[in-house]
């Protein structure tokens, strides 16, 4: 140890010096060839390179418009030869050769697709989901995409809401941990690397909170909640790394984040100091004058600009009025010039200027390597939510399976939302999966029931129960099309579509074993259902792999280990409903009446006064963080370093976590704390810390996390980030609604 500090510990810190000098260094060429380029500049060619554009592929329209220097990043184009082609005019034929950068929505996987991101939060794997993304960024690199725009990390907490599947929930922790792996993941380590994809945090910000659940509504979100909830996790991104940013689409009291300065210069440019690039979204800008925050295009433009929007996606209002702004000095030349600053920046971090070509070389896509890396991550994605009488794994004694359900075999589908490059074609559904692997030695009984998740058509129902008769077992395969889910695919009613509960019922009726499994953009309202079924393995569409993932959970060779990263509803009326809500001035306890046991005319007293659902109780069908696993851990040994601590002290906790059953398995462990009381109200239990670890049959293993002072940090309703001292509790449990309960007091 002397040794460590007298000479490894030096030399630790000395290489840290160097590379904090020679980033600098880099740091300070890259704004002297800004600085450089920008005098150069004439102001149509600064206003043209905040202008984003769909690609039109290579034709005299665009060819003109790039060598006048009116683009500055080209939305979705894919050919790599077009790219070049289109690449080369802006290097060797516009005034300056300032290179393209092209961009597409990347979300979960270029060609080898992913897990939804909903899914790959339920892994609890950032490690695994930084790996995914950096898979990703190698596939659609290798085709000239260099920004995407992902990830989202806007908190959800209504199933009913679309796009709650392009996120990572309804926790600010669980999204920030999850959007700093995938951050990285895509950037990589250095951004001039050619298979760097440049990450862009989505939405800024509160575009989850969607009144109803319906895409693109108001939000109206105090001060407090915007920045307790809905901002940790874009500050989180921010300190990642995240190259950009997108403004949202929505309102917040009443302002649009398009026009938002308060949101964009003053929270994310002053405060946290973020000096990347901020695009709006898809014609955002201009939706402003449907918000009716302002009266025209030109409006727009400068209510945009003055907020701090520096590339103008697909509105064509900076292209068109900014100049004309100007000479009315409605804004200033140093707004534009700071804009097309960033802009400019990122491109020579990225190496642009220097290799603005996509290399074209052998396919790197669909390589063993990533389908291997895509079915880890949708194992790890899946949640067992049920598995009565130990029903799953499927024992070998088992000859026969009947195999049903509209996502048995939906290649399409089981892709997810927001694929665009994915092909159907490459994907393994679970019915190949069962004849390829399972055929030979068992009868498989083959009957789609419905031919799509929608279907209405009954006319596969006796043939479906004639399969189920005719065999040991029944697996079930429910669910949505990925058309059902992402943007402006909101849901009033989130329970199974079309007829499959009729179908399911038919099913059930049999008195064959049922395993249902689902594979959806959001969790499905099921609480009707769940009795019917034996067992109820959960899968947010799981990707490419996600055929053999699923199968190889159903017959034992890997072990579920998902959690829910949302809370999951009995019926839609709870919603919204998330875990780290308020306490209220009467919240429910001990025994609830319900709608069945109300006494004919009874008085408006009797049932309790407080706050939860006649017909539903107070309760989720299954709560944050849950999910079964073949095995089953036991906690124990609950330890605080401390008892009281200070605001200068960290908290270290821990516990015993064993493995009593027979098979090695992972569990997620998390901790849990309550400020009891607070200047403003505390949530009833926020997430703090977990880890995801792997014990073998038989063993235990103490788990540590240490609560540090910013942990128990929050803001008030004067905006201020306070300490404030007090009584806390704190749980280390496998969900969030079980766990081994401590206290501790902040003096």
């Amino acid at each position: 140890m002397k040794r460590f500090f007298k000479t490894v510990l030096p030399k630790i810190v000395f290489l840290t010096l160097l590379v904090s000098c020679g980033n600098l260094k880099e740091n300070n060429l890259i704004d002297k060839k800004v600085e450089d380029l920008l005098s150069q500049m004439t102001l149509e060619e600064k206003i043209g390179q905040l202008v984003q554009q769909t690609t039109i592929g290579y034709t005299d329209n665009m060819i003109g418009q790039i060598k006048q220097g009116n683009i500055g990043s080209i939305l979705n184009e894919v050919d790599p030869d077009v790219i070049n082609n289109l690449q080369k005019v802006a290097m060797e034929e516009s005034r300056l050769g300032i290179p393209i950068l092209f961009a597409r929505d990347v979300i979960h996987g270029f060609k080898t697709i992913f897990p939804v991101p909903l899914g790959q939060a339920a892994s609890w794997n950032p490690q695994l989901i930084e790996e995914g993304s950096r898979i990703t960024a190698v596939e659609a690199t290798s085709a000239g995409v260099r920004w995407t725009f992902a990830p989202m990390l806007d908190i959800a907490r209504d199933q009913r809401w679309g796009r709650i599947v392009e996120g990572f929930g309804e926790d600010p922790f669980l999204t920030s941990v999850m959007g700093a792996a995938t951050i990285k993941g895509f950037q990589g380590k250095e951004l001039n690397d050619p298979a760097s994809l440049l990450a862009c945090a989505k939405h800024f910000a509160g575009y989850g909170a969607a009144e109803g659940g319906r895409d693109y509504n108001t939000t109206v979100i105090s001060t407090e909640q915007l920045r307790n909830t809905y901002l940790p996790p874009f500050k989180a991104a921010v300190e990642a790394g995240a190259g950009t940013l997108m403004v949202s689409f929505n309102e917040i009291n009443g302002i649009p984040n398009s026009g938002n300065t308060s949101l964009i210069r003053d929270i994310l440019r002053k405060e946290w100091g973020f000096d990347g690039l901020v695009v709006s979204d898809w014609n955002s800008i201009g939706e402003m004058l449907n918000h009716g925050y302002v009266e025209n295009p030109e409006q727009a433009a400068e209510a945009a600009l003055k907020a701090g929007v520096d590339m103008d996606m697909e509105n064509h209002v900076y292209l068109h009025h900014l100049a004309r702004l100007l000479k009315e000095n409605r804004i200033k030349e140093s707004m534009i010039d700071d804009a097309v600053r960033r802009i400019l920046r990122l491109k020579f971090k990225l190496g642009l200027f220097e290799n603005p070509y996509v290399e074209i070389k052998e396919s790197v896509f669909y390589a063993d390597e990533h389908l291997a890396k895509a079915k880890e991550t949708a194992i790890q994605s899946a949640i067992l939510l049920k598995n009565e009488n130990n029903i799953l794994p499927l024992s070998d004694k088992i000859k026969s399976i009947a195999v049903i359900g509209p996502m048995a075999d939906a290649p399409h589908d089981q892709l997810g939302t927001w694929v665009f490059d994915g092909e159907k074609s490459h994907t393994v559904t679970p019915l190949a999966t069962l004849r390829a692997e399972y055929g030979s030695r068992l009868k498989i009984n083959y009957v789609a029931g419905l031919n799509y998740s929608r279907d209405l058509d009954n006319k596969q129902f006796a043939q479906a129960v004639a399969a189920a008769k005719a065999s040991d077992v029944v697996l079930f395969f429910g669910g949505e099309e990925s058309i059902l889910s992402g943007e402006a695919h909101s849901r009033a009613d989130i329970s199974l579509p079309g007829a499959q509960k009729d179908l399911l019922a038919k099913i059930a009726e049999t008195g064959k074993p049922v395993i249902l499994i689902v594979m959806a953009g959001r969790a499905i309202e099921i609480y009707k259902e769940l009795p019917l079924v034996d067992a109820y393995l959960f899968s947010f569409h799981p990707g490419t792999m996600g055929g053999p993932a699923l199968v190889d959970l159903i017959f034992g060779k890997t072990v579920p280990s998902g959690k829910l990263p949302v809370t999951y509803p009995k019926m839609v009326g709870q919603m919204p409903l998330y875990y780290n809500h308020k306490n209220t001035g009467r919240p429910p306890a001990g025994e609830l009446e319900t709608i069945e046991n109300i006494p004919l005319e009874a008085g408006q007293v009797s049932l309790g006064n407080t706050s939860y659902y006649l017909d539903a109780g107070k309760d989720p069908l299954f709560p944050f963080g849950y999910g079964l696993s073949y095995t089953t851990f036991e906690y124990s040994d609950l330890k605080l370093s401390a008892t009281e601590i200070t605001g200068k002290d960290n908290l270290r906790v821990s516990c015993t976590v064993k493995n009593t059953g027979n098979r090695e398995a992972a569990e997620v462990v998390q901790l849990y704390i309550r400020d009891l009381v607070g200047s403003v109200t505390r949530p009833v239990k926020e997430l703090k810390a977990f880890d995801k670890i792997t014990l073998k049959a038989g063993e235990s293993q103490t788990v540590e996390f240490t609560l540090t002072p910013d942990a128990l940090k929050f803001r008030n309703n004067q905006n201020q980030q306070v300490l404030e001292p007090g009584n806390f509790n704190l749980w280390i449990g496998p969900n969030s609604a079980e766990g081994l309960k401590g206290a501790f007091i902040l003096k």
